[in-house]
């Protein structure tokens, strides 16, 4: 059974880490090249975000006893395999997990297009994970 009190608190962390990135979604690209003080807050609240989903799959895995993850991508394959994803939606979550590797091991080339492109068109990614989530573990009758 997975434990939905962790569940509700993964979520609202979640959710405000989408409402942290949306109150930026003003900003110009220019705006992100040129605030090395706005950038990094964007790539760590994104990589809070990414995190928060990796944790809420792991989490769900475990207590499920799905098969083991080989690794951060395969979360979200094991997850859209139980049905608990939209197996559409599979290579956008899978990008974000990538993403994951990318702002943890190799943040010094992270490309300010990149990641304006990503908190401009890949944040309904991370809502849409949020609200999967919610209604197949949260939603009750």
């Amino acid at each position: 059974m997975v434990d939905e009190l962790l569940l509700l608190e993964k979520l609202a962390l979640l959710t405000e880490y989408l409402a942290d990135l949306k109150a930026e979604k003003q900003i110009t690209l220019k705006e992100l090249k040129e605030n090395k003080v706005l950038r990094r807050y964007i790539e760590r609240t994104l990589h809070l975000a990414v995190e928060a989903c990796l944790d809420i799959g792991s989490h769900i895995i475990a207590d499920l006893k799905l098969r083991d993850p080989e690794d951060y991508k395969d979360i979200m394959v094991v997850l859209c395999e139980a049905g608990y994803l939209p197996q559409d939606k599979l290579d956008s979550f899978k990008r974000m997990a990538q993403f994951h590797n990318v702002i943890v091991h190799d943040y010094t080339r992270i490309d300010p297009e990149i990641l304006y492109g990503i908190l401009q068109k890949n944040l309904t990614d991370l809502h849409l994970f949020a609200g999967a989530i919610r209604d197949a573990f949260l939603a009750h009758p």
